[in-house]
């Protein structure tokens, strides 16, 4: 730690440490509601895929994996490449940390979401024979073709998750921003001796 950093430190009153607290309780709310989306982007390529893979049953079994899962990835990848840089003081760049927002919000939240579906509703095809599965020489063309109504109708979805990311990266860089200002000590002569 650097002397900088030393008497930064020093400066911080209790309704400074108290204000950092609020704006972290009021960030990780916020975060639950982006990985609340990301659970709905799971649940609903589940869905969407059921509907074309004409199952049935299951439908709790598969529904878990999709709901849960892009929860926990989306809290764990938000804060190890978002929120613990930015407040560590590694990232102090608004564009990147919005960049980092947004692909954070495509890739994890809803991206990763759909593609888990497509093995968790291909191997409850399978199991029940609930539609026909092609070969091993059209594996490929089979999913792509699967996969294709499902990616155009989550577009929607992956968009209201790229902005969600955008969003809270651009109010966690806010945060960062006004907790340095009020960790910088003051100039004014009286207030210090005071």
């Amino acid at each position: 730690m650097s002397f900088l950093n030393q008497i930064t430190i020093l400066y911080i009153s209790k309704t400074d440490e108290i204000l950092f607290l609020l704006c972290m309780l009021l960030c990780s709310n916020q975060i639950l509601k982006h990985t609340g989306n990301a659970s709905l982007c799971g649940l609903t390529a589940n869905n969407f895929f059921r509907k074309i893979l004409n199952i049935r049953k299951a439908a709790i079994i598969s529904a878990l994996p999709m709901a849960v899962i892009p929860f926990i990835s989306t809290v764990a990848v938000y804060d190890a490449f978002l929120r613990e840089p930015l407040f560590s003081g590694e990232l102090d760049c608004q564009v990147c940390a919005v960049v980092r927002g947004g692909l954070i919000g495509a890739v994890v939240g809803s991206l990763y979401p759909i593609f888990m579906a497509v093995p968790v509703n291909g191997s409850l095809a399978a199991r029940y024979s609930s539609s026909p599965l092609p070969g091993k020489e059209n594996l490929l063309r089979f999913w792509l073709s699967v996969s294709q109504p499902v990616f155009r109708k989550m577009r929607f979805g992956v968009l209201i998750q790229v902005l969600t990311g955008v969003f809270l990266a651009t109010k966690h860089h806010g945060i960062y921003v006004k907790v340095l200002e009020q960790m910088k000590p003051s100039r004014d002569p009286e207030e210090l001796q005071a």
